[in-house]
């Protein structure tokens, strides 16, 4: 196994050693929970460095395709490529990212009304309150770039209270793509406005302790910028 690998060129090496190892974990060379070759024999393989082979593979861990076990060497966690899947939404448009977006923070509305704490509950209504100011102080630019931070702020509390890092860390990702491929679409003048009162509602629900109820308050919510989305982009197709 894992004799496919080719030597690396003199420029990046690095990079080469990343690209390779890659595509041999891709293709399955080495079975998920395996251990690699050590970092010796990579290095001969690839005719690079041993700290070429160890910044590659540091990286990998990163990614999160391999793990490294003090004493025991380093074993695939993973033969799928993050970083390939990433790339692949980074293509979607805004109405399939929004979409996957609403379907993580249902799951987490439901989630967060049976496993929230006081804190919790205390972040998301913390946030709405700092909505309020700013949307007071400069009500011409409400619910767009003025309450962005603050909004992104309650909607990662909301994700937070349902206590699972798994789905925190794919949500922080998707609420980015969504943020920014809005702006590149549409531009801040035409980001959809904050409603206050659904979110009010939504952190109700959630301290209600009932999911149904937080899962139907989270989809009211997203609701009305997902219309908005969906006017936006029928408005720049007739456009071309």
């Amino acid at each position: 196994m894992g004799e496919g690998l080719q030597a690396a060129g003199r420029r990046s090496l690095v990079d080469v050693a990343i690209e390779q190892l890659r595509e041999q974990l891709v293709a399955g060379a080495w079975p998920v929970g395996s251990r690699i070759p050590t970092e010796h024999e990579l290095a001969e393989r690839l005719q690079v460095g041993r700290n070429t082979v160890r910044e590659a593979i540091r990286v990998l861990v990163h990614a999160g395709m391999l793990v490294s076990r003090q004493g025991e060497g380093t074993f695939v966690r993973s033969t799928s490529d993050p970083a390939a899947v990433l790339r692949g939404v980074q293509r979607s448009d805004v109405r399939d990212v929004l979409e996957v977006r609403a379907a993580l923070e249902a799951e987490a509305a439901r989630l967060a009304a049976v496993r929230h704490t006081a804190e919790d509950i205390a972040r998301m209504r913390g946030a709405l309150a700092r909505e309020v100011e700013v949307m007071a102080a400069s009500p011409e630019r409400a619910g767009r770039e003025a309450t962005v931070e603050h909004d992104l702020e309650f909607h990662t509390a909301l994700v937070e209270a349902a206590h699972n890092p798994a789905l925190t860390e794919v949500y922080r990702y998707f609420g980015a793509s969504v943020r920014e491929s809005m702006r590149a679409a549409f531009g801040d003048h035409e980001m959809p406005e904050v409603d206050l009162r659904t979110h009010t509602a939504l952190v109700d629900a959630v301290e209600s302790g009932d999911p149904e109820r937080a899962e139907a308050a989270c989809r009211e919510l997203l609701a009305e910028p997902t219309a908005a989305v969906e006017q936006l982009l029928a408005a720049i197709a007739a456009r071309k």
